[in-house]
């Protein structure tokens, strides 16, 4: 897809352009070695790539990124390209000039880099694909909230296992954790902990491998250091018993006030082991009564197709669609989606007597349940919607039926400890 004739660059090109599978660019016919990078997400860049040390073919080749499409308009581009291409005649290095200064980058400068250019697309599994917004701001608060406070003022190349260790030691024992009023009825709550060290250091590690790609350093510290990257693999579920409690307990709650979409939302967690924004930022056009399933388009792994028993259906079809809001549980005020049952939920675990369950815990026990009760592996995935591309899930995704039958010989179970008629 990269153009190689001699045709000069136009905007009407670069805005013509679209997003591949595979990242290419657009070669400028009037500018020699100036171009567009448009990468899996869509987003363009200016670029510009020439050969040091006076040129040759043995000379080595440089790549430079002179800014953001958009940001800058192809004319300011090209005459920033102009003034790069003189400096290079007159055998200077401004690629490698960048790269020198900016292996003296400060943590927090790495950060902000790292925000301005890292955080666009992600790794891993969802490689190329654009980082969630909601993903990408937690990132960004743990690495402004736990790293720059402890690690901030340290040169890049300064840090070594040593330091991660000492880092997420003190993360653990609380260092960073505020509590810091900053307006009215706003305030800024950080918290410490285990689990708060294992997020931020997954965190940091994902910064230095940006900084390992952009060649900026040459090792990740974290990859040496001696500490726990990884969640606690034990899961709280619940057993029938406590399924039991818990529905006493939001009947109970519901008699003493309670916002009925909290409730609902509850036990749809329950009933579908759905994460928890799938069920609370559910929308109408996501669910299927018809053919009694979610067809979530974005979720943790991508597009989700997950099965509804009939006590699921049945709440769904007791809820009558609000106005214009596109929530199947819209919030109180606003074009928002309901968020309330942080405020329930505490209630519900004291009624409960289950103080140590999370919303998570209900997407847990209906995966216990599930393979508790015999079914196999890949429809345990498929209900909870997992996408592990080495199971055999996939077969499942493929034909609906079978997952639906597992899900409502589970769910069946989870209904009646709830109390809920599944007719």
């Amino acid at each position: 897809m990269a153009q190689t004739d001699n045709t000069p660059l136009t905007k009407r090109m670069i805005d013509q352009s679209e997003a591949s599978d595979k990242r290419y660019h657009l070669w400028d016919g009037l500018l020699g070695g100036f171009g567009v990078r448009i990468e899996t997400s869509g987003r363009k860049s200016f670029i510009l790539r020439y050969r040091a040390e006076g040129g040759g073919r043995s000379a080595p080749r440089r790549f430079m990124t002179i800014g953001r499409y958009g940001t800058l308009t192809l004319d300011e581009a090209r005459k920033k390209a102009r003034l790069l291409l003189s400096a290079v005649a007159l055998g200077n290095d401004p690629a490698g000039e960048r790269q020198t200064k900016r292996k003296e980058l400060r943590i927090s400068d790495l950060i902000d880099l790292y925000e301005n250019e890292g955080c666009f697309v992600q790794r891993g599994k969802r490689q190329g694909e654009p980082m969630k917004p909601r993903t990408k701001d937690y990132t960004l608060a743990r690495l402004r909230n736990h790293v720059v406070p402890l690690l901030g003022s340290k040169r890049i190349s300064e840090i070594g296992a040593g330091d991660i260790e000492t880092f997420v030691r003190d993360v653990t024992n609380g260092k960073t954790a505020k509590d810091e009023k900053i307006a009215p009825r706003k305030r800024i709550i950080v918290r410490g902990g285990p689990g708060a060290a294992r997020k931020v250091v997954r965190d940091l590690s994902a910064v230095y491998s940006f900084a390992i790609r952009r060649e900026i350093v040459e090792r990740n510290p974290v990859e040496r250091a001696a500490v726990r990257k990884t969640d606690n693999q034990r899961k709280r579920y619940l057993s029938l018993e406590e399924v039991s409690q818990l529905g006493k307990a939001f009947e109970k709650v519901l008699v003493d006030g309670a916002n009925r979409k909290a409730i609902e939302i509850a036990r749809l967690w329950a009933l579908t082991g759905c994460r928890r924004n799938e069920i609370a930022a559910l929308e109408w056009e996501e669910v299927d009564l018809d053919r009694g399933l979610l067809v979530l388009g974005d979720t943790k792994a991508g597009r989700s197709i997950r099965p509804l028993s009939l006590a699921a259906m049945a709440i769904l079809r007791e809820i009558t669609r609000s106005g214009s809001s596109k929530y199947v549980f819209p919030a109180t005020s606003g074009d928002g989606f309901y968020q309330g049952t942080k405020g329930i939920w505490p209630k519900v675990k004291r009624e409960a007597k289950l103080m140590d369950i999370t919303p998570h815990t209900l997407r847990h026990t209906m995966g216990s349940t599930s393979a508790s009760s015999g079914e196999a592996l890949a429809l345990t995935g498929a209900i909870l919607g997992h996408a592990n591309p080495r199971s055999t899930a996939i077969y499942a995704h493929i034909q609906h039926q079978p997952m639906q039958n597992a899900a409502e010989r589970t769910s069946k179970k989870i209904a009646a400890a709830l109390g809920i008629a599944a007719e």
